[in-house]
């Protein structure tokens, strides 16, 4: 006879080394909108979890002849949809509730966008600026034979993401193929054009940004004069935001990278800032501006922030200070929650991650049909395609806001859970 209580079968405690803080923040907003969306608990229970946790131990050996271990992890969330997609990144944050809590960001920003993907995430707890480039070629190498069976271009495709680019990818996709007996260039996306690459993969995640950017200013009637736009961490994301800008007549009055910011309210030459930066390797020292921290730079003057670093930047201690009309999360969640109610408060709108930055995912997605199909786009194709469905997915999103009498982000949340759903719905839960 089973003795287990009907009430602990029923609701489950589920406390896993997943849940950190910020899984915990992510599952809350899904939280909220199966609230608002007034749908089945129970069939939206297997979305609060991730679907699958691997970590693994990848030993490597280092230039030095000693063997040195990594911890290193792949995480599924949601495939109701169709195979996972996510980045995979190395850096000393990585760990399994930040890994898991990107993969749930994964499965909204693609089904806002339509995509027939789930969503993943994976990484390497590692500097990789103490690593060789052969000891980082080892080390990507083991770690993609240890997550091996998860792999696949119908299973997970994996992409670039923090501190991994190009080379990682062709790593990975020769692993993998070496390890099948045969080139298999669509198992991962943003590799080297001479082996199945897009064009303007690298560029895709701030031409999207900037895209959303004018489509929200646009949107919510900010364009009535120049827009001054701050944009903090000036990487491959946050450079492309602002040279896009630029170009669309707004005008950018604050940078920043890892060394500290520079702010010029009466804007800052992008093509002075690009010699400095190509002569000294960053920012520092630059001209063009005055000096400020990265924390400050925040709170500075400006029609648009445009975050495009690190997680948590805006919080309850500044967002009382922020000096922004509109907030667009070129990073993935710079804004606590706490934060969200301070600037919804202020009236200050934001333009949700798993919408700004999902064109990273998208052309991936286009890189993935290509390799399948062995025919390839030109750049304008690939343009005119991705500018499509950001334009179908923000108009879907302001939409939903409407509908659903909420903010931004709850109103994207709530999209995409509702259309994975749906999914669920028709798919059943087996056995």
């Amino acid at each position: 006879m089973n003795n287990k209580s009907t009430d602990s079968l029923k609701n489950p405690s589920l406390k896993n080394e997943w849940e950190s803080s910020e899984f915990l923040m992510i599952r809350n907003r899904l939280d909220q909108s199966i609230e608002l969306l007034n749908i089945d608990p129970s069939l939206a229970e297997p979305m609060r979890h991730p679907k699958r946790c691997l970590t693994v131990t990848v030993p490597a050996r280092m230039d030095d002849g000693t063997v040195c271990t990594f911890a290193g992890y792949r995480v599924h969330h949601d495939i109701a949809l169709g195979p996972s997609k996510g980045g995979i990144a190395y850096s000393l944050g990585v760990n399994l509730g930040e890994v898991a809590a990107v993969a749930m960001l994964m499965s909204w920003k693609c089904a806002i966008m339509q995509l027939p993907y789930g969503g993943a995430h994976g990484g390497i707890c590692l500097d990789p600026s103490e690593l060789s480039k052969q000891e980082l070629e080892r080390v990507t190498r083991r770690y993609t034979s240890e997550i091996i069976s998860l792999l696949g271009p119908d299973q997970d495709i994996p992409g670039p993401d923090l501190n991994t680019n190009q080379q990682t990818m062709a790593w990975i996709m020769d692993t993998y193929s070496v390890n099948r007996g045969f080139t298999i260039p669509s198992v991962v996306t943003g590799k080297p054009k001479s082996i199945g690459g897009s064009v303007t993969l690298i560029e895709a995640t701030g031409h999207g940004v900037a895209r959303c950017t004018k489509i929200a200013a646009n949107h919510f009637q900010l364009l009535n004069k120049t827009q001054t736009v701050i944009i903090q961490g000036l990487g491959t994301v946050g450079s492309i935001v602002a040279r896009n800008l630029d170009s669309r007549g707004f005008t950018v009055t604050g940078v920043s990278d890892r060394t500290g910011g520079i702010y010029n309210p009466k804007g800052i030459s992008l093509l002075d800032l690009q010699d400095h930066i190509n002569k000294n390797g960053n920012l520092k020292g630059f001209s063009g501006g005055n000096n400020l921290s990265n924390e400050e730079l925040l709170e500075q003057e400006c029609d648009i922030l445009v975050p495009c670093a690190v997680p948590n930047v805006i919080h309850k201690g500044n967002a009382s200070r922020l000096k922004c009309q509109m907030i667009v999360e070129g990073a993935n969640y710079p804004v606590t929650p706490d934060a969200d109610n301070i600037l919804e408060d202020r009236n200050i709108y934001v333009v949700p991650d798993i919408i700004a930055n999902a064109s990273g995912v998208t052309a991936g997605y286009f890189e993935w049909v290509q390799g399948l199909m062995r025919l390839f786009w030109t750049e304008a194709e690939v343009l005119e395609k991705l500018d499509q469905l950001i334009d179908r997915a923000c108009d879907s999103v302001f939409q939903q806001s409407y509908k659903k009498q909420t903010n931004l982000r709850l109103a994207a949340t709530s999209l995409a859970v509702e259309r994975i759903y749906a999914a669920r719905q028709v798919r059943g839960l087996y056995p």
